[in-house]
Parts: structure tokens; sequence; C-alpha cells
């Protein structure tokens, strides 16, 4: 089979699309000929090697694994043996090893059958991003009717889904982006936007009940500085470096938190079934809706992580296969 791969840390352009062997399957595994999958920061991160604390599980000087992808959505080929939810042609998306390939091998605890009505390219688009989103607003922030809630890096994967979860959960949303992007933050549920070119949200007199924050570039004084004296801080990414940056606001917020009245927190949470469907069921009816940036093929991988890592992509970029 055609998959990406990688052999050294590196940029995107170290990625080859080559022939390999199809994935050995284990008992608790299913294989998926794939349909469509994701880029996520994740995926740069790792191809990187940044920060460096990833290299003690993923191989110091090479990669241990060269295989790359995590976002699935595609097509049932075979189950393991001790596989139970899904059997031959069930369509399903979720987490998987190898994504960027024609085949992949994903345990079945971390998909979910796709709805008819949600295209594999849609599915693809939530496991990694979605999730995150789901968790921030849901478990984290607990997102409710009539709060105030805040998304930093609105026009993002994750940014854009929290947008249109906490608008589905009845809250009043304001996103912060670009100017090119104001417009399309209002049509995904933002009631408010803030231009971060032309003002500063931690300035402003509003304060929210939650601030979602999924970018990882404002200090912690910044983000507590918007909140409500007992608003909720829900960190959902971080920045790039090769050492400690991009977990440096995520360490911040364990140390502080127990120490202020404002509730501090960030997200850290595995993919499950249950949190792929209720964002699939939300899709199917009409709350949430993926945005979608560029669609690249297969083979065309490397230049999708390599536009990704620019950090102007607009919700998620997909790749078909």
């Amino acid at each position: 089979m055609k998959a990406i791969i990688r052999s050294v840390y590196g940029p995107a352009a170290s990625m080859t699309f080559d022939e390999v062997p199809m994935p050995e399957v284990g008992e608790n595994d299913v294989l998926i000929k794939m349909h469509a999958s994701s880029v996520n920061p994740y995926d740069w991160h790792l191809l990187r090697g940044e920060p460096y604390l990833l290299r003690l599980s993923a191989g110091f000087r090479r990669p241990k694994n060269h295989d790359m992808g995590i976002d699935a959505a595609g097509t049932v080929v075979s189950v393991g043996a001790n596989v139970t939810r899904f059997t031959s042609g069930d369509n399903v998306f979720g987490i998987a090893r190898g994504a960027f390939a024609e085949y992949a091998v994903a345990n079945e605890d971390r998909l979910a059958a796709k709805p008819d009505t949600v295209a594999f390219e849609a599915a693809a688009s939530i496991p990694c991003a979605g999730n995150t989103a789901l968790v921030a607003v849901r478990d984290k922030g607990k997102v409710g009717a009539g709060m105030s809630v805040l998304v930093n890096g609105a026009s993002g994967g994750v940014g854009s889904f929290a947008v249109q979860l906490a608008t589905s959960l009845g809250a009043e949303v304001t996103g912060v982006c670009s100017t090119r992007n104001v417009e399309l933050v209002k049509s995904i549920g933002a009631v408010e936007v803030v231009d971060y070119t032309r003002d500063d949200f931690a300035r402003l007199a509003h304060r929210y009940d939650v601030v979602i924050d999924t970018i990882g570039n404002r200090s912690l004084r910044d983000l507590r500085r918007a909140l409500k004296p007992r608003g909720t801080l829900v960190v959902a990414g971080g920045g790039s470096g090769k050492w400690f940056r991009p977990m440096a606001l995520l360490l911040k917020v364990i140390v502080v938190a127990p120490f202020v009245r404002q509730q501090l927190s960030g997200v850290m949470a595995g993919v499950t079934p249950e949190n792929l469907e209720t964002i699939s069921a939300l899709m199917v009816s009409g709350d949430v809706t993926p945005l979608i940036d560029r669609t690249y093929e297969l083979s065309e991988t490397p230049v999708a992580l390599g536009y990704l890592e620019e950090g102007h992509a607009r919700g998620k970029v997909i790749i078909t296969v």
C-alpha cells in the first residue's frame, strides 16, 4: 500500500510517499480502508520531534515509528478476534495509527460509526480537534445557557469547533481572530468578534464566564484578566518551540490553579466513542458544521502539513485518500 512516512525529524518536506507493508491487525484492532484524514498541530510537533521531551518516547535521534497521521475516516476491511463493535463494511471514524495511508489500524475503543449523512471528509475533521473542543467546552468549561464565552483562536481547527459547541449549549460566544476571519467566525455562531490586529481582548472592559485558549500565545495573566472573578480558563492548545514553550502555559496553570478563585485547567483528554458520537450527532442535526479550509490528495500531505504549520489555516485541512 502507499503511505506517507518519515525516517528523520524535520520539516514537512522530509516526509516521503512510499510503498509500505500493510499494517498488522491486533486482537482489539480494526483495519480501515482510508477515505479521508486531516492534519493537526500534533502531527507537525511529532514530525519535528519538538518539544524535545517528545523524543523520550518517540526516539531521541530518529523516530522509532515511521508512520504519520491520527485522524481517520474510512471503511472497515477486517477486525481482530476480540472486536465486537464493528464488522467488515462498516463506515467508521476516529483515531488510528498511520492514518496518512491507504490503510490504517485503530483500536475499536477509539472509533465510532460514521452517520450516513456525514461525509468522510467531514468525519475526518472531528477526532482530534472536535474531541479537544468538546472536552474544553462541555467538561472543563462546563458551558451552559446564558454564559459568556471567549474563544481565542476562533477560526482554527479546535477554535471553530469550540465556537459552535458553546453556541449549541446556549452560550453567547465571542471569538478572537484576525481581520480576514471576522465574518467567517460570525458565520459559525459568534455574537461578537475581537480582531486581534486592532484590539486586545485582555484589555477590553468585558469579562467572561469562560475563556478557552486554543493557541497558547498569551500569558496566563492576560487570559485571567479576561475572566470574571470566579470564571473558568481552559487551555486547549500550545505554542511552538524546541523545549518547554508548548507546555509552559499548561504548567503555569497547574502551579497557579490551587491559589486563585478562578478555575484553571488544561485539556489532555483521550478520544472516546461517546465524544465522537456526540459531535457527529450535532453535525447530523445541523448544530455543528466542520470548517474545512483546504483539501489535499494523500501524496500532497507534506504540502498540507506545511500549510498548517504556517498558522493561517481556517478550520481543518483535509487529506483525501
